[in-house]
């Protein structure tokens, strides 16, 4: 059987109001009292009552053993003769146990001394006797003794556990405050790179001086603008003196108004050292003093050029957006009623032969025609809804009328010169593209001479090793030389970037030059640049040489082609009585055989009743379930021995059609005639 006794005055005023050394909680001392007699017990729990003292009994060693398993003890007083496992066996086992290896033993005995073996006592671990009757005071002394050498034992041990705490405590304190520092020091120098990556200067001014004075507190004013920060405290009138005119007046305005209104927002354009204006926004706020006066002035400088740059690239988008959807909404019906004109005139031209009055106003119609079917074209083209149309190009041909076209749209100031070495070799460009890209240069070249000057335009042959600009080959270069006020090279890097140019606003897209570039791109080519300022520019275009030398297309007038489709059957199918019956008298003035559809139902009944077609021309828009393409389809899979010629006026929201042959709308009889022989030799191939 174990008790426990704790005294009443444990927690009594005194003992909690002197804790050990510091500590809050009173350090209890707990002491095991081993005897099989309970009046012994009892009388010992008596004498050893004590605030702060915890007193726990048992009567057998067995039980004694169990209380050391689980406790910790100050002293152990344990009797020596008991049933079962006496003292000494007990005094062993205790001290075989790492834990209560150390517990002070004091054994309880009325053996006298000389009956007693005090050796062996000692031997078990015992480290006193006290001897039955037991004299209180005696007991009391020497458990305090050992009680008081526990609480000190257990305050050095809390003592260390503290200093442990708080050294890992600090430990831990001063790695935090590392990672702190490294966090803060990581984050200001992250802070310094994006500040100097950024397009923005930081600074401060005087509002006492009656000019902007600026101190620019980085060093990114030079990145920036290419000054470093000295150079704007040097000059008071550095900053205003390279203000745009256009702005400066309304600039100053909203500064004078700072002293009111606390902060401004300015955007002006400002030259910087390269000579080139950059767009800034200055963003400026007065900081008061504590009496609510002006003290300082701090801004900072935002470059925004690019930034107005997409502005205005997102306004042309838009503006070609706009004429895209306007020329392609017309284009189709447009190119229609074109090709009635066209193919009208075409045929007439049979009719009057030998009126050479009459034979030249036809011409002189089939020309403005003509013009108006290209306009269109390049309209679409310049909007990207239209794709090239390659074709073989003699280049000697083309250009003598190209060159007075020329004249008449240069003006007679400028004096055009066409220089064309012999035998030039063609070249597989969209024809149309071409022109309009020399045509451009040539208007670029004019405005560069605003008091008339002289342009060239060059061909030649040329045959090119592998250089930094060019792969090696051979390639037709058409070179475009002015004498006018030449670039600068800041000017020439940036030449062909979309929507810049160097002319006022509402005098220049800025886009020629970058079509230009972009066909010569489309059509394998390469060019190049060369100006001198005060002296004048040469852009050249090379274009590589094709070896279709059979192909290559001249100006044929339609007068000269000559029939060729005897016994041969063509079905026409076209949903426009105008355009088809032009078609259809066309292709009989060709000696074809004509039949004609309305749509494609129509096509696929009368290619099912008629054996005799070879040859389908059939628009690509048609109403109606299938389309023209729809139709190309059915006849490749069902009559594979039929040719396909596709036409349009407009191909947006149409899918590709690469493996059937086009033709445009507006077409003259040379063009159908040409495509429809190329199919001829390909189908007897």
């Amino acid at each position: 059987m174990k008790e426990r006794i704790r005294s009443q005055e444990l927690i009594s005023a005194e003992f909690v109001a002197t804790p050990l050394r510091g500590f809050s909680d009173p350090i209890l001392a707990k002491i095991l009292i081993v005897d099989d007699d309970s009046r012994n017990l009892k009388a010992v729990a008596e004498v050893l009552q004590a605030p702060g003292i915890e007193i726990v009994t048992a009567d057998s060693g067995e039980d004694a053993l169990r209380s050391v398993l689980q406790e910790d003890f100050a002293v152990i007083l344990l009797d020596v003769q008991m049933p079962g496992l006496d003292g000494y066996e007990v005094a062993d086992l205790v001290r075989s146990r790492p834990r209560s290896s150390r517990v002070p033993i004091l054994f309880l005995t009325a053996y006298n001394k000389d009956e007693l073996h005090v050796s062996r006592g000692y031997s078990a671990g015992a480290v006193d006797y006290v001897f039955k009757p037991i004299e209180p005071l005696i007991l009391k002394s020497k458990v305090d003794v050992f009680v008081d050498l526990y609480r000190k034992t257990e305050e050095i041990r809390r003592q260390g556990e503290e200093e442990r705490r708080l050294l890992m405590e600090n430990l831990r304190v001063r790695s935090e405050k590392l990672k702190t520092e490294q966090a803060l020091r990581r984050r200001e120098e992250h802070q310094s790179i994006v500040l100097q990556s950024l397009p923005i200067a930081l600074y401060t001014a005087s509002v006492r001086e009656d000019h902007r004075r600026l101190q620019f507190t980085n060093e990114s004013i030079e990145r920036i603008t290419g000054f470093r920060p000295d150079d704007f405290a040097k000059d008071p009138e550095f900053w205003s003196s390279r203000l745009n005119p256009d702005d400066r007046v309304r600039v100053i305005t909203e500064l004078q108004r700072l002293p009111e209104d606390g902060a401004v927002t300015l955007e002006y354009r400002w030259r910087c050292a390269d000579g080139m204006e950059r767009h800034f926004l200055d963003q400026t706020v007065l900081i008061r003093n504590d009496e609510g006066g002006p003290a300082e002035v701090f801004g900072m400088w935002f470059d925004m050029t690019e930034r107005k740059q997409m502005e205005q690239d997102l306004l042309h988008t838009s503006k070609l957006e706009a004429v895209g959807r306007l020329t392609g909404g017309i284009a189709h019906d447009f190119n229609n009623m074109l090709s009635v004109v066209i193919g009208n005139l075409d045929l007439l031209q049979n009719s009057i032969k030998g009126n050479s009055k009459a034979e030249r106003r036809v011409r002189m119609a089939i020309d403005s025609a003509q013009h108006c079917a290209d306009l269109t074209y390049r309209l679409l083209a310049f909007s990207r809804r239209q794709p090239l149309q390659l074709t073989t190009v003699d280049v000697a041909t083309l250009m003598p009328g190209l060159l007075e076209l020329m004249r008449r749209t240069l003006g007679e100031r400028i004096n055009v010169d066409l220089q064309i070495d012999q035998d030039i070799w063609p070249i597989e460009v969209d024809r149309a593209q071409l022109e309009a890209a020399l045509l451009n240069l040539a208007v670029n070249a004019r405005d560069a001479m605003p008091n008339g000057g002289d342009l060239t335009v060059t061909v030649e042959n040329r045959t090119l090793e592998e250089g930094r600009n060019h792969p090696s080959g051979e390639f037709v270069v058409l070179s475009v030389s002015d004498t006018g006020m030449g670039m600068s090279p800041e000017v020439l890097e940036r030449v062909f970037e979309p929507f810049f140019t160097t002319k006022e606003s509402g005098k220049g897209t800025g886009l020629g030059l970058s079509m230009v570039y972009g066909f010569v791109q489309q059509s394998h080519g390469h060019i190049d640049v060369e100006s001198v300022p005060g002296e004048g520019t040469t852009i050249r275009i090379l274009l590589p040489r094709t070896k279709n030398l059979g192909e290559a297309l001249q100006t044929v007038p339609a007068d000269t082609v000559e029939p060729f489709g005897a016994g041969r059957t063509v079905l026409v199918v076209e949903d426009n009585p105008s355009v088809r019956q032009v078609a259809t008298s066309t292709l009989r003035s060709l000696g074809f055989d004509v039949v004609e559809a309305e749509t494609g139902d129509e096509a696929i009944h009368v290619l099912q009743s008629n054996e005799r077609v070879r040859l389908v021309l059939s628009d690509v828009r048609m109403p109606g379930e299938l389309t023209g393409i729809d139709l190309a389809q059915y006849i490749k899979g069902e009559r594979p021995d039929v040719q396909v010629l596709l036409t349009t006026g407009y191909m947006e929201g149409v899918e590709t059609i690469d493996e059937f042959d086009l033709l445009y709308k507006p077409y003259r009889v040379t063009d159908l005639a040409e495509k429809i022989q190329s199919l001829m030799i390909r189908s007897r191939d």
